[in-house]
This record gives structure tokens, C-alpha cells and sequence, in this order.
């Protein structure tokens, strides 16, 4: 088992800047699939930005060009800077990683969400 555990959300205003930290309790050094999901109030999670493997990133339409997703492997840490917030940007939002090179889904993980709120 996996544990997750984000952290740095919190109240910015539009236009602002948030830094999310994911903490994993594995070593994430071969992990290739690890991202970040959002869910607004009352609607569904949709992807915010992933690896793709080879280092490579997917990011959101609604967020390319201001969120950067990284990683520091020798850390177990998983980030996602985000920058130009607007108030859309408001959800809870996720980390994700799964473990497998199969992508099995007992090996899928997600933190328990972390809350950020941009106000107008």
C-alpha cells in the first residue's frame, strides 16, 4: 500500500501563484504514471497535469501555459506549480500515482486532496 499525502493549498486571489506538494510513501523513481486531478464543487475530476512516461507531460487544456508538473524522485515528491490562477482553477484537488507497469487498478493511489480556493 501507498500513501499520499498533498499539501500547499489554500486561498490566492486571481492571478496569483500555488505551489501543491505530493509526498509518497514509496520511491517513486521508476514510477512513470503520476499526475494531478481536480474536482470543482459538484462537479467531475478531470485531469490537471500527468507524466507520460520518458519525463514527458499531458497537461489539461484549461491549464496549459500555467501549471508545470515535476518531480523530485530522491525525494519521493510530486509538484505542481501553478501560476495565473483563476477562479476555475477553485477545486480539491489530487495526487495520483500507480505503481505498476501494467497500470493495475490495485495499484493505483490517491492522496486524500488538498483545497484550493481563487477568489475574483
Amino acid at each position: 500500500q501507498v500513501q499520499l499525502v498533498e499539501s500547499g493549498g489554500g486561498l490566492v486571489q486571481a492571478g496569483g501563484s500555488l505551489r501543491l506538494s505530493c509526498a509518497a510513501s514509496t520511491n517513486i523513481n521508476r514510477i512513470s504514471a503520476m499526475g494531478w486531478y481536480r474536482q470543482p464543487p459538484g462537479k467531475q475530476r478531470e485531469l490537471v497535469a500527468a507524466f507520460t512516461g520518458s519525463g514527458r507531460q499531458n497537461y489539461g487544456n484549461s491549464v496549459k501555459g500555467r501549471f508545470t508538473i515535476s518531480r523530485d524522485n530522491a525525494k519521493n515528491m510530486v509538484y505542481l506549480e501553478m501560476n495565473s490562477l483563476k477562479p476555475e482553477d477553485t477545486a480539491v484537488y489530487y495526487c495520483n500515482i500507480n505503481t505498476s507497469p501494467f497500470l493495475s487498478k490495485d495499484s493505483d493511489y490517491w492522496g486524500q486532496g488538498t483545497q484550493v480556493t481563487v477568489s475574483s
